[in-house]
């Protein structure tokens, strides 16, 4: 059942741009196209960091160029810890803002500025400002899937690997907490930590697309199999889980747990890094289909797909699609940006294993 705070707030339209349709590259094409990055990228002192949703084609090449595939928590880390003069950044816009705010000095790029997210989007600093304002007693915790003025306001950032551990220890100082902007994660923190949190109205328009009925009827197909689901995903579809978690935490799993089959209830994107990983593993995705579906399983956010071989040449080439952030802003968003990178040091959580 939904937490009643975030029934209050109206729920915001969110326009999603259709999945863009790349050409198909032959590959005589392919491998010119990914030499012709890699000496742009050589060139330019510029090192490529691509999240788990995005293609394959991306990830890989990061690997290959000596950059980076990670969740947004290790992401983050990264363009702190790379000599690079220059981040691309192949994900959403919020990543790369991320990036601009912990690196200043450093030039970020990304394939295209469009690529948002329906939870920033569904955001509004202006009207989440007011929501704060309104609740000065609560702790402002804010999901990283947020705008860098959003971040500004909040005392604290969490990503979905970190907010669990970050929300047990605000809640044992006896804080209350306000919590922005998904509101299935924070009512899946809430009921795991038994913190009080007020939600903000917001959701992922991928991971509330997964259907519980469903998963049940592809649970009765494979009973052997694990079902892995980000806490994105409604309480009805969280419920069934063998493993709840953020997307190194599910891929983690697909490697240790000594199941054949998984059920994945994440973006497609993951599927790349898990069977890279666990090569052995049976992984089936789990259903969004619904009343008028056109398949069986849509899981793939339209925003990380404008990440693209095509358009990474291109701002390579030409620097028109860079991170910039207002210096004021930015000096407030590094506050709790930083708090979350400090805890996770001090926790020792994150940091997976390069491969």
């Amino acid at each position: 059942m939904a937490n009643p705070s975030s029934e209050t707030l109206p729920i915001r339209s969110i326009e999603v741009p259709p999945h863009p349709q790349w050409p198909t590259l032959s590959d005589d094409e392919r491998t010119q196209l990914r030499s012709r990055i890699r000496r742009l990228l050589q060139a330019q002192n510029a090192v490529l960091v691509a999240h788990y949703y995005t293609d394959p084609e991306l990830q890989s090449l990061a690997e290959e160029t000596g950059g980076y595939v990670a969740d947004s928590l290790e992401m983050a880390r990264f363009g702190t810890e790379t000599d690079a003069e220059t981040l691309v950044v192949c994900g959403v816009r919020f990543m790369g803002e991320t990036a601009k705010i912990l690196n200043p000095e450093k030039r970020v790029l990304m394939p295209d500025l469009r690529a948002t997210c329906s939870l920033d989007e569904g955001c509004p600093a202006d009207e989440f400002t007011a929501f704060c304002d309104a609740h000065p007693d609560h702790t402002v915790v804010v999901y990283a899937n947020t705008s860098a003025a959003v971040k500004a306001r909040a005392d604290w950032v969490v990503t979905s690997s970190i907010a669990l551990p970050v929300v047990e220890h605000l809640a044992a100082r006896g804080e209350k907490i306000l919590w922005a902007p998904d509101k299935h994660l924070g009512h899946y923190i809430e009921r795991v930590t038994g913190a009080e949190m007020l939600l903000w109205n917001g959701a992922c328009v991928v991971h509330e697309e997964f259907k519980s009925f469903a998963l049940e009827r592809v649970r009765k197909l494979h009973p052997d199999a694990a079902v892995l689901v980000h806490p994105e995903s409604p309480d009805e579809v969280v419920d069934q889980a063998d493993v709840v978690g953020s997307t190194t935490q599910l891929i983690r799993a697909v490697a240790e747990l000594p199941n054949r089959e998984f059920i994945v209830a994440t973006d497609a994107g993951i599927f790349w890094k898990m069977r890279q990983i666990a090569p052995d593993k049976i992984l089936i995705p789990a259903p969004t289909a619904g009343e008028g579906a056109t398949c069986e399983s849509c899981a793939h956010c339209p925003w990380m797909a404008m990440n693209a071989l095509q358009n990474l040449e291109q701002v390579l080439l030409t620097g028109d699609q860079e991170i910039r952030i207002d210096p004021a802003i930015r000096e407030r968003a590094v506050v709790s940006i930083q708090r979350m990178l400090d805890f996770a040091r001090e926790r020792g959580i994150g940091r997976p294993a390069r491969t």
